[in-house]
């Protein structure tokens, strides 16, 4: 089913999971969206989460996919989930937005995409946060031209990871996640939104901690088995020709670096946190001082799920949306990419490309009355 015959996109949010409490806090807010359902195997979290957010409906998985009254599943289930829950909504004539990454396999993002073109559907996936005040005036620089042509950029995520604040952190350290599966997405989305499509990588990747023991609540002192790389350093040479440098860590204490810079003939951009939506966004041109861009676009607090509202005004004005499958399934590639370069020694191909997605535009998406600051 397809929501052309209706105002709103009727979502179903399957995983009401930590992250789906900001999700359904903002999706209230945008006036094309309507949360009408939540799932979850937690029938009791699902419940307390509707009751939360004034969802009407609590379902089953199988009740969601069968449910004529959904257009779209927002799949936040953690990441081993969301080929099998895409699919299942995709042959069941529904749009999906997946929570990043897109899937863990490959094979399987493609079989997505295909499985979405051939129904006239949509796939999508996050992050959103390129869609932000912060990401969207960083693109509007580059595309005018003010650092010239981009040649460099450099992209770090350094923390000692999440069991000392999350309450059930052991999947972050097991395969599919790590830092550069976990954070890799904002740092990767956001690169190539500013300079296109990743032609090669290369890599190292380590390990440093065989176990971790969980700080947090309510799993306070077990511990967990590290089963994937904890730290990854990689390079990037883009289409274009630029060559960039990411390293994403879970095993730095504490580091003094920048998230994200691009160099170009012409100046450099101080690229803010991936991981939100706002600023502050630094200009420096040739030998010139740094000075603080104002931010040229909405949406700069925390907006999670703008992407379903992008994607429900795209599937109402026929545009591709911003968020689209083939930007997830290229960040995708390239993650695995880098520890495949990692495990070989050598550098390795991307196959995959896409076409960058058009910038946002600087007014805001209609809203209901308890609308998101966008300043």
């Amino acid at each position: 089913m397809t929501s052309a015959s209706h105002h709103k996109l009727r979502v179903a949010v399957v995983g009401c999971g930590f992250i789906s409490e900001i999700y359904l806090t903002n999706l209230a807010k945008f006036a094309d969206v309507e949360v009408c359902a939540v799932a979850d195997l937690d029938t009791e979290r699902a419940r307390a989460s509707a009751l939360r957010h004034r969802v009407e409906r609590v379902l089953t998985a199988d009740a969601v996919f069968e449910d004529s009254g959904i257009d779209l599943i927002l799949n936040l289930t953690q990441p081993a989930q969301h080929a099998e829950i895409a699919r299942h909504a995709l042959q069941s004539g529904k749009h999906v937005y997946n929570e990043k990454p897109l899937t863990l396999d490959l094979d399987a993002a493609r079989g997505l995409i295909e499985t979405a073109r051939s129904a006239a559907l949509q796939i999508c996936c996050a992050p959103d946060t390129v869609l932000g005040a912060g990401i969207q005036t960083c693109r509007q620089l580059i595309d005018s031209g003010a650092i010239g042509e981009p040649i460099a950029a450099t992209a770090f995520m350094t923390n000692h990871g999440h069991e000392g604040w999350h309450p059930d952190p052991a999947f972050y350290y097991q395969p599919g996640a790590g830092p550069m599966f976990d954070m890799g997405p904002y740092y990767l989305s956001a690169l190539v939104n500013l300079i296109g499509p990743i032609d090669s990588v290369s890599a190292f990747a380590r390990a440093s901690f065989p176990e971790r023991i969980i700080g947090s609540k309510p799993k306070r002192g077990q511990r967990i088995a590290v089963n994937t790389p904890t730290h990854v350093a990689g390079q990037m040479q883009f289409v274009n020709g630029a060559i960039g440098t990411i390293v994403t860590s879970f095993d730095i204490w504490g580091a003094k670096l920048p998230f994200i810079e691009v160099h170009g003939t012409e100046g450099s951009l101080s690229v803010p946190d991936p991981n939100t939506f706002g600023g502050p966004v630094s200009l420096k041109v040739r030998d010139g001082e740094w000075t603080d861009v104002p931010l040229s676009h909405p949406y700069s607090t925390n907006t999670r799920g703008l992407g379903i509202a992008e994607l429900a005004h795209a599937l109402q004005t026929g545009e591709r949306p911003r968020t689209d499958g083939e930007i997830g399934y290229h960040v995708l590639e390239v993650m695995h990419g880098f520890l495949a370069a990692a495990t070989r020694r050598q550098t390795v191909s991307i196959d995959s490309t896409f076409q960058r997605p058009a910038p946002m535009s600087t007014q805001p998406l209609a809203m209901t009355n308890e609308g998101i600051t966008h300043a």
